[in-house]
């Protein structure tokens, strides 16, 4: 009678989850088409053909890899629409996307700009799927201000869509300024003007 039988196989010798912490470090730095597979396999620790075992292709990788940016980088976004106001999700969107560029764990810029930028006709289905991401979480941004018009907390003639739009243009280019050498100084300034612009008062 058996008794099962043992799991063939060497162990793996490193941690998956630090490992593709690695690889997002690369991606975030160097974008999908500058980011090798000798690039990622020497921060990873691993041999390619652990990388391919384990996460299989360098696109799977990089899916892998913004899988794990949204859930540990842009939690913040789904906090942000808890808040109260319409103003304060703003000021929440503005100032955290301000504290991670400030961050000195991580590399300055945002990944999700970097990599819709992606021209080359290896990175067309990344540069899709990044588009994509980002016109969800707008979707939700964009919902959050139309529920703020319902309840009368914005204006009835605001443009939910324009300010949504507006939101993620300062955010980037908070990334962009960040990565230029802005102070976080000027930073927090350029995030007060634009609240001051915010319609509807300092709510």
């Amino acid at each position: 009678m058996k008794m099962g039988c043992a799991v063939r196989g060497r162990p793996r010798e490193f941690d998956p989850e630090t490992a593709l912490a690695a690889a997002l470090r690369v991606f975030w730095s160097k974008g999908y088409e500058g980011a090798s597979l000798s690039d990622l396999t020497e921060a990873m620790g691993i041999t390619r053909p652990s990388l391919y075992a384990s996460f299989g292709n360098k696109e799977a990788l990089f899916k892998m890899a913004l899988d794990l940016y949204e859930r540990e980088k842009l939690d913040y976004i789904g906090e942000a629409l808890k808040e109260r106001t319409a103003r304060q999700v703003a000021e929440h969107l503005l100032r955290s996307a301000l504290e991670m560029q400030m961050s000195n764990c991580d590399p300055k810029g945002c990944m999700g700009v970097i990599n819709a930028v992606a021209c080359g006709a290896e990175a067309e289905s990344i540069r899709a799927e990044v588009i994509e991401r980002g016109r969800l979480a707008k979707h939700g941004i964009i919902a959050r201000f139309e529920r703020a018009k319902a309840e009368g907390d914005l204006p009835a003639d605001s443009d939910a869509v324009g300010l949504t739009s507006y939101l993620t243009a300062i955010m980037q280019g908070l990334a962009v300024q960040a990565g230029a050498g802005a102070s976080c100084t000027d930073l927090k300034a350029l995030i007060d003007t634009s609240l001051a612009m915010w319609p509807g008062g300092k709510n």
